[in-house]
């Protein structure tokens, strides 16, 4: 008989089988994460050997869900959110309204509720918060306008499920399911409650939780204790995001993502990501682990049209819906395709909403099986989905007469400049003056904000760190021109360039020839030396007064 773990040996196990099965993944050439499902798989209760403890394995996922939108937080600020709250918000709402129906006509087709249809419509309308931010920070493309539009997307269905969790008792007895006592059935009662705590949660982490948590956070700073700042991180991201959770009745992940934004606000956010970053990557394993412990393998076998059907919703009518959507609004054709495959897939609120769905005799328990199924599989082949946006970009550009006219093509990003000193000043007035949309990527903050104010879109910081560099939209740019005087820096950003857009274009500084020659290894396209650009423009100059006075010789 299979054995009930402890916390410690849940924790060895699940760690131990998950670096074994996604090693093997990685050696196939699948994502990793395909392996920490698998690793579920075996530990969890569905198949002979060990049996992990699901309720702790669970606990230790929130944390993980926590930690990662935590970090997430981190890189993003209101503003960003509100930039794309025209799309998001329609966008989301609309998503989870098709998905829904297309769940309550096959849950009429098997001959269920409504109610049930429902539910099972709407826990396969939620994607994964853990699944989307770990694929596109994966891809670097988590602080881009396409990350921006895709968890501003999840922020509005999160806050869609908190509203649905708390409605759905209520209103079980009116869907065919146990019906609450009288005294929690005034709808409008509990919608207006409900709201009125989620704004109160939100306006006080606006309001004072951006001057309190950076000013807490600079005061453990200040005692040049990395234990200290560490634990300051962590005990904010947690205790947040369970204080948002118990007193507010909002999710987890949404009152993580919101203490993130906060501490977004101080100057050390920066640090605060890279030091919460291997707990955030150890406990998103966890919940892949977790994943895959709720799947029977038997239905594959058993009801394997069904769980066809289910796949079939998620990955094709929530990405179809989004993608017509984002599409609808003129973005370009591969932040669709990014908004729609970080879709096509399900997570933690789907199980949450139907294990509720159960404990009302709602939802068959049946119903719960294909959720958890439909999950895994959707999971494990999302990161492959992902791997096909390229490809499919291309083919409905070649054949879509339609896709081509509504998507927007006017690209305001032509040309990223690295550096607004001497020469990337020049440059870039030339450009501006000449009406070429260019972004400024600059480290100085003040020439910065003197940009911004001239009407120049420009972002501040160091161009060879991912997130700097994705911020200048470097994957919409047609060209990069590297004009700060150093090839180490200059190397790592062409190679985020080249890893976010293949076909860019390249113009590189150098001062010698082993650095141009360094350059055009790394894949730079143009190299320019000063004291070879120099020599050719005087010699282009000796050249055309010679021979304008007959002395060329000849």
């Amino acid at each position: 008989m299979p054995h009930s773990l402890s916390l410690v040996t849940t924790i060895a196990a699940a760690f131990g089988f998950a670096l074994l099965m996604g090693f093997f993944a990685v050696r196939l050439k699948l994502p990793p994460l395909v392996g920490y499902l698998i690793a579920g798989v075996i530990i969890g209760p569905a198949t002979s050997g060990l049996v992990a403890d699901l309720e702790l394995s669970h606990q230790l996922a929130e944390i993980g869900v926590m930690l990662l939108m935590f970090g997430v937080g981190l890189h993003f600020s209101l503003d960003d959110l509100l930039s794309v709250r025209r799309v998001a918000l329609p966008g989301a709402l609309l998503q989870i309204a098709v998905t829904t129906a297309l769940g309550v006509a096959t849950a009429s087709l098997w001959g269920w509720g409504i109610g049930a249809g429902i539910v099972f419509g709407l826990a396969l309308s939620v994607a994964s918060t853990v699944v989307l931010t770990k694929t596109l920070e994966n891809r670097g493309v988590l602080v881009s306008i396409n990350g921006h539009i895709a968890v501003g997307w999840l922020v509005v269905q999160d806050l869609a499920m908190a509203l649905i969790l708390v409605l759905l008792p209520p209103l079980s007895g009116w869907l065919g399911g146990d019906a609450v006592s009288a005294a929690d059935s005034n709808l409008l009662m509990t919608i207006a409650y409900t709201l009125g705590k989620v704004l109160v949660f939100v306006a006080l982490m606006l309001v004072a939780g951006k001057r309190v948590f950076p000013w807490l956070l600079w005061q453990v700073a200040r005692t040049g204790s990395r234990e200290l700042f560490t634990l300051c991180v962590i005990a904010a991201a947690v205790g947040i995001a369970y204080g948002a959770a118990e007193i507010f009745g909002v999710s987890f992940a949404l009152g993580a993502f919101f203490a993130g934004m906060v501490m977004r606000e101080s100057s050390l956010s920066r640090r605060a990501a890279d030091e919460s970053l291997p707990l955030r990557d150890a406990f998103a394993v966890l919940f892949f682990v977790s994943v895959g412990m709720l799947f029977d393998p038997a239905m594959l076998i058993h009801e394997p049209a069904r769980v066809f059907m289910v796949v079939a919703i998620i990955m094709l009518g929530n990405s179809l819906a989004a993608f017509l959507f984002v599409l609808a609004f003129r973005y370009p054709l591969n932040t669709a395709l990014t908004v729609a495959m970080g879709l096509a897939q399900i997570g933690e609120f789907s199980f949450i909403l139907a294990g509720l769905g159960v404990s009302l005799n709602l939802l068959p328990l049946e119903g719960q099986s294909y959720i958890l199924a439909g999950a895994l599989i959707t999971v494990a082949l999302n990161p492959l989905v992902f791997d096909a946006i390229e490809p499919l970009q291309a083919w409905i550009r070649a054949r879509s007469k339609l896709a081509r006219a509504v998507e927007r093509t006017d690209d305001p990003l032509a040309v990223v400049v690295v550096g607004y000193g001497r020469v990337g000043q020049r440059i870039s007035d030339a450009l501006t003056a000449r009406g070429v949309p260019i972004v400024v990527a600059e480290q100085n903050r003040e020439i910065v904000e003197q940009l911004r104010e001239r009407g120049i879109p420009a972002v501040s910081g160091d161009a060879s760190d991912p997130p700097v560099i994705i911020q200048a939209h470097i994957a919409r740019a047609r060209m990069l021109v590297i004009a700060v005087p150093d090839t180490f820096r200059a190397r790592k950003m062409l190679e985020i360039a080249r890893m976010l857009k293949p076909d860019i274009e390249t113009v590189v500084r150098a001062h010698s020839d082993e650095e141009a020659a360094l350059l055009k290894a790394d894949g730079a396209g143009q190299v320019y030396m000063g004291e070879h650009e120099l020599a050719l423009g005087m010699t282009r100059h000796i050249l055309e007064r010679v021979a304008g006075t007959g002395l060329s010789g000849n």
